[in-house]
């Protein structure tokens, strides 16, 4: 019986330390994405994208239509208020950029 408990301990043990990886994966993802940057709209990525804080303020711009905002864009992560697009910086969920895409 001693022999099993032991066999039982360390195979526990080893699928713990396997699976410490994946966890401190997804722990510094979700640490590290709270820690983004705001965009800032005159950087020259988002002026190449027409990146504005206000998606009222692209009212003007040809691609632009009523009710598209950052935060109802496919591109968009909540967790975060990260961009797919603008990977190193959050953006405002109000915002808007010419890369608007409607969720799935």
């Amino acid at each position: 019986m001693a022999n099993r408990s032991r066999r039982d301990f360390m195979r526990n043990s080893l699928m713990g330390m396997a699976a410490l990886p994946l966890g401190a994966g997804i722990l510094s993802r979700s640490a590290f994405a709270q820690d983004l940057p705001r965009l800032d709209p005159n950087s020259d990525q988002a002026q190449a994208l027409n990146y504005v804080e206000d998606a009222a303020d692209a009212s003007d711009h040809p691609a632009y239509e009523e009710g598209e905002r950052c935060d109802s864009c496919m591109f968009f992560q909540a967790d975060s208020e990260g961009c797919q697009l603008f990977p190193q910086n959050s953006v405002e969920p109000a915002g808007w950029c010419q890369s608007w895409t409607a969720q799935a």
